[in-house]
């Protein structure tokens, strides 16, 4: 889909938690049932990377990340939350739009790339509000890949 990252249909859904803890173990079990990979292997990887910091990126959004050894290329994926959660943002607001972002264990460039373009999105203030307002899994896929396959040409 993009040169930055790619991002399946599939990876992109609304789902229901109740902690930071328990979004992160749903975006480790995606990312094992779309992209192939271990989920207590990416569960242990992002968790190591929020001990750095928290990845709330402010404005009720998070973008998880970590580097995976085994990966070819990075891979993303898209939670819309039912409710927000606290997510020990910078800003102390509960998130409710969740990225998360894996790439390979060597690609420096590439992965900063990829949370560039990521961050730039979600920092867009109309493609928040439609992300927020859009009505199910389909709606969310389709404007997610019409602003990366836009960034990407």
């Amino acid at each position: 889909m993009s040169a930055l990252f790619t991002l399946l249909p599939e990876s992109v859904r609304t789902i229901r938690a109740d902690s930071k803890q328990a979004i992160l173990q749903q975006l480790a079990t995606r990312f094992a049932a779309d992209y192939g990979l271990d989920a207590p292997h990416v569960l242990e990887r992002i968790e190591e990377r929020e001990r750095l910091g928290s990845t709330g990126f402010g404005r009720g959004v998070a973008i998880p990340h970590a580097r995976i050894a085994d990966l070819q290329r990075p891979v993303a994926a898209f939670f819309r939350l039912e409710a927000p959660v606290a997510f020990d943002s910078a800003d102390g607001l509960p998130v409710d739009l969740i990225f998360g972002l894996l790439s390979p264990q060597a690609a420096g460039a590439a992965h900063l790339h990829a949370l560039a373009a990521i961050s730039r999105m979600m920092r867009d203030e109309a493609m928040h509000q439609a992300l927020s307002q859009a009505p199910g899994s389909e709606a969310l896929y389709g404007l997610l890949s019409n602003v990366i396959d836009r960034d990407a040409a």
